[in-house]
């Protein structure tokens, strides 16, 4: 009511001024509109020649019209050597049916062509003279000039050229960093790096949830740029460049705009793809034009995000695998970092997730003189995250930040972003006036595990063969004590999975054996309780004999855990090994390897077989709760199968049980087990 008042109360202010307080609409002028006229002219010029659309006759019809009387005016084009001749109005009705039945509203109704010998003069004067004075025609003799025709004939090609050129350059050199106008072509090389100048990058520290080690390593290179006479004064040299390494979504860009934010100079960012174009020589003068704005600027910083688009290790083969202009583009960038020219107060950030790919030559102390790692946000700093990304949601008053840190174990700060806003859309879709505790867990499953699949055709056979698979890998999992901790489980589709076993990963740095052991048989557990049950396997398991393979193959070939291979790894770190084709090892060790691994295998899948028979009692009442529930937590399994082996009092309120090496694709960081569709999908 309060808001409908105030709108009646506007409406009448309104109508009191009767619109005097409105300010006048201005009509800016566009461009567009002159190029609109432009084109409709020329086609106006084309199309309207006098609005008549003659058909064309012989000489010898137009003898016959004039001896029958119905011509009234006959035009002759004295250098075109053409006649356009006028029918009577009262006589045009004779000749409808050339014109298709419809008699036309103007003239010249018909026009004839001759050759360059007929004497238009002799001939018309003779034809009046054999006629009547009533039926004589009129002849009026001109020349064309066509002056408007021959303009438009030499001009109109070079016009469309350099309106072609003028469009496709302007176009070009916008997305080349240019601002607008033909000229730009001719800036293709500079730099197309966006400035903050001082005092405009509002972001701080404050503004940065977690990050508490990365945060303490770039506050020094602040401190350098404020004070660069406490550290030269001892003959010490300020670092160039520091390089941040983190996975996707983790800080890296807003740590950067933090840096320049809290020291207060001006701030260069330009992403590393931003130098590679399809022209030589561009990526080379950009890199140049870059460090040229930098010194002037001085001091300042220079980010460069995704620096492994342009800082690719170079390949030993030059003509075979590798960019000729990125590698230059790449020599130019480790000149300008480090040459002959001083690049005093200009410090270099740059980010990315693939330092390992990075040339050498770039990590080199003198260019990136140190590398920031950005990791994962740990329990604390999650919860700090949160609590950036909730302030401007409408929370329930008993919402408890700390409940969602533990449940989110392996998220980035961009996840976490992403769990608030589709934890708001929830709230909205089911008509809430608060988000609370439920949307945000919805949230998370939809995130991790995709879209419910309400419409998603199961059979009660397959309903039943996913709810026992799913039931193996809780059972599995709460017996073995150092198996991920489970946290829930559900038969309802979601994405590609038709049922989970989502776990809260306990914080390892290191895994031993028998931790391995214990995660391998957890993964194996649905497929075997197929087995037991149905008395054959399904295609549910796809996902997880795959990640079960790779697990075995990590112990035997870069652990060291098999005893016939031996105290040997394979890993490569540097991951030059990928254009090799061959192997580290011989034929014979391959076939010990594989051999090793199907014996591992087979070892882990009669043990979980061993456990599910000691424990099938509590494996069926599982599958039979999960098919009438559809969705199960610990405390179920609690109820059904006792307190679990190994478990903490309480897992959920102790916070070194919920922490992760990760949620994404790891050795050892996955938070949930999916049963495949029928087609074998993930």
């Amino acid at each position: 009511m309060d808001n409908n008042g105030q709108i009646g109360n506007n409406m009448q202010n309104n109508g009191r001024n009767g619109g005097r307080d409105r300010k006048p609409v201005k009509v800016s002028f566009n461009m567009s509109w002159l190029y609109i006229l432009l084109i409709f002219g020329i086609i106006w010029m084309f199309f309207n020649q006098g609005g008549a659309n003659p058909q064309k006759i012989e000489w010898e019809d137009v003898k016959e019209m004039v001896s029958a009387g119905d011509v009234k005016e006959i035009t002759f084009v004295r250098n075109d050597f053409e006649g356009k001749v006028t029918i009577r109005p009262d006589r045009i009705e004779k000749y409808a049916d050339r014109f298709g039945g419809t008699v036309p509203a103007k003239s010249p109704h018909f026009f004839f062509l001759v050759s360059g010998s007929f004497n238009a003069e002799e001939m018309f004067s003779r034809l009046n003279e054999s006629l009547p004075e009533a039926d004589r025609f009129k002849v009026v003799m001109e020349n064309d000039s066509k002056m408007w025709g021959t303009i438009l004939e030499w001009l109109l090609f070079p016009i469309l050229l350099i309106a072609m050129w003028y469009f496709m350059f302007r176009g070009m050199s916008r997305n080349m960093g240019g601002g607008a106008g033909p000229g730009n072509i001719f800036n293709v090389g500079k730099s197309t790096g966006k400035l903050a100048e001082k005092n405009s990058m509002k972001v701080t520290f404050k503004d940065v949830a977690g990050l508490y080690g990365a945060k303490e390593e770039v506050m020094e290179i602040v401190d350098f740029l404020k004070n660069p006479q406490k550290y030269t004064a001892l003959g010490g040299k300020i670092p160039k460049g520091a390089l941040l390494v983190g996975p996707p979504g983790t800080g890296k860009t807003l740590l950067a705009k933090a840096v320049a934010g809290e020291a207060d100079v001006p701030f260069f960012s330009i992403s590393g793809s931003d130098f590679v174009e399809m022209f030589v020589g561009v990526g080379a003068s950009r890199v140049r034009d870059l460090f040229r704005q930098a010194k002037e600027k001085a001091p300042c910083i220079v980010f460069i995000d995704e620096i492994d688009a342009v800082g690719r290790a170079r390949s030993k083969n030059g003509g075979f695998s590798s960019n000729d202009e990125r590698e230059n583009t790449l020599n130019q960038l480790l000149t300008e970092m480090d040459g002959f020219d001083s690049n005093s107060g200009v410090i270099i950030l740059a980010a990315t997730n693939r330092a390992d790919i990075l040339d050498k030559a770039l990590l080199r102390a003198g260019r990136f003189d140190r590398q920031i790692h950005v990791d994962l946000p740990d329990l604390k700093e999650r919860e700090e995250i949160f609590n950036v990304h909730l302030r401007g949601l409408k929370l329930a008053k008993d919402f408890d930040v700390t409940f969602l840190a533990k449940h989110t174990p392996g998220f980035s700060g961009a996840d976490i972003a992403n769990v608030c806003n589709e934890a708001a859309l929830t709230a909205a879709r089911r008509n809430k006036p608060e988000i609370d505790r439920q949307d945000f867990l919805d949230a998370v499953d939809r995130i991790i595990g995709g879209l419910e699949r309400k419409d998603k055709i199961i059979t009660p056979e397959e309903k039943k063969s996913i709810a026992h698979h799913e039931a193996g890998h809780a059972t599995v999992s709460w017996m073995l004590p150092y198996a991920n901790p489970l946290f829930k489980v559900t038969i309802v589709p979601r994405g590609q999975s038709l049922g989970a076993a989502w776990y809260l990963p306990e914080e390892r740095q290191l895994v031993t054996k028998e931790q391995m052991y214990d995660e391998m048989c957890s993964l194996i557990g649905g497929r075997v309780a197929e087995e037991i049950v149905n008395g054959q396997p399904s295609t549910g398991a796809l996902n997880d004999l795959e990640r079960l393979t790779k697990m075995a193959y990590a112990m035997v070939t870069y652990y060291g855990m098999s005893e016939k291979v031996g105290t040997v790894s394979f890993y490569d770190s540097t991951g030059s090994r990928g254009f090799e084709l061959g192997k580290p090892y011989s034929e014979k060790t391959a076939e010990l390897i594989d051999s090793e691994v199907k014996k591992l295998i087979q070892t882990i899948h009669d043990r979980t077989r061993k456990i599910l028979e000691e424990n099938m009692d509590g494996f069926l009442a599982i599958a039979s709760l999960l098919l009438e529930k559809e969705v199960i937590f610990a405390d179920d399994l609690e109820r059904i199968l006792g307190p679990r082996k190994g478990a903490k009092d309480n897992l959920l309120d102790d916070a070194d049980e919920t922490e992760t090496e990760g949620r994404k694709e790891g050795e050892n960081a996955v938070p949930e087990e999916t049963a495949g569709n029928a087609d074998g999908k993930e």
